[in-house]
């Protein structure tokens, strides 16, 4: 169990990083201007963040996370990525029920751009909103173009720096994990999906921008601004976050709470999706499959529930992580008890 737990945590972990590194990359680049048309764009906000949200697996809950946190995209625009995505689940369910799985994501595509509209809509204004100090730093000055320069990538390289040297091993590392699939969950050979392959690209990308960054972009920027501030504390929080969810499934059995009325398990379906965990939300599915419970159950947890993508916002922010969630839940409640009674 603790060694699953580990692997997970150094996945999340990294693949968060280098996502923000990415980030910083691109916006100093740019000297902030993305960040412009961005900020001016509130629904192109929540049509992005949404996509994101519903591509199967954490990647584009965990990348809309990283934006949130470096304030890119509104709160709201958080809410629609949360509610849009259920994480790992949504391979097994394309598997098992692809069409009911197409109209599942659809509607809560849907849902989720409405909800990310009316609480930044509500909440315009209010203190209750999490404030979280913006990370970025533009430097306005950087004259750094030649970045495919091998000569500088050799002597990069040649007089190889601790900050260089610690985010290259790392990376490597993780990219002859994910190659040897030792990340991998259970014995044997695990064959090569889109997620696995995302992740590979994801740390191909971040392994280009530290071998061809100068020095000061790589320690002002790459180092100080993200390494330093987010590295210990999403480690710390996501191995708490994974083994306390270990234990938890392991002592408790699940499927025994669920035996009453459909209103309970309702109830049940929405509260366990508060778990930043994929696996539980698959107890309803299987309901779901066996006709134990209607759609709107399942549609409720989907709602609430983000697979690992809501890990880093616990990290980073305790109260906008317990806010969003808040948020879900309700929303969840009022389209489940909605769909039970209408339908």
């Amino acid at each position: 169990m603790i060694i699953g737990v580990i692997k997970n945590t150094i996945m999340i972990t990294s693949f968060v990083l280098v996502i923000m590194l990415v980030i910083e990359y691109i916006n100093v680049r740019s000297k902030g201007n993305w960040l412009i048309n961005i900020e001016k764009h509130r629904w192109l906000q929540y049509l992005v963040t949404g996509t994101l949200g519903v591509i199967p697996g954490c990647v584009g809950t965990f990348a809309v996370v990283s934006m949130y946190i470096h304030n890119l995209v509104s709160f709201g625009a958080l809410i629609t990525a949360l509610i849009a995505g259920f994480g790992d689940e949504a391979f097994v369910m394309f598997a098992l029920m692809p069409v009911t799985t197409l109209k599942l994501t659809a509607i809560i595509f849907i849902i989720g751009i409405t909800g990310g509209f009316l609480t930044d809509y509500f909440m315009k204004g209010k203190s209750i909103i999490p404030k979280i100090k913006l990370h970025f730093e533009l430097h306005t000055d950087e004259t750094e173009h030649d970045i495919f320069n091998l000569r500088k990538i050799w002597i990069g390289l040649r007089n190889i720096s601790f900050p260089r040297g610690s985010l290259l091993g790392g990376i490597l590392l993780i990219i002859l994990g994910i190659v040897t699939n030792e990340f991998s969950e259970g014995p044997g050979h695990k064959s090569w999906d889109w997620e696995q392959i995302s992740f590979l690209v994801v740390m191909i990308l971040g392994l280009i921008i530290i071998l061809t960054v100068s020095e000061h972009f790589l320690e002002k920027h790459l180092w100080d601004h993200v390494v330093k501030k987010h590295l210990l504390k999403i480690l710390l929080w996501t191995f708490g976050a994974l083994l306390f969810i270990e234990i938890f499934k392991t002592q408790l059995h699940l499927d025994a709470w669920i035996k009453s009325n459909q209103i309970i398990i309702l109830l049940m379906a929405v509260l366990i999706g508060i778990i930043p965990e994929s696996g539980p939300h698959l107890i309803f599915v299987t309901l779901f499959i066996s006709g134990s419970i209607p759609f709107s159950t399942l549609l409720a947890s989907s709602i609430v529930q983000d697979g690992h993508g809501s890990l880093p916002l616990l990290a980073e922010s305790k109260r906008s992580f317990l806010l969003a969630k808040s948020i879900n839940i309700i929303i969840g409640l009022i389209v489940g008890l909605t769909g039970m009674y209408l339908f």
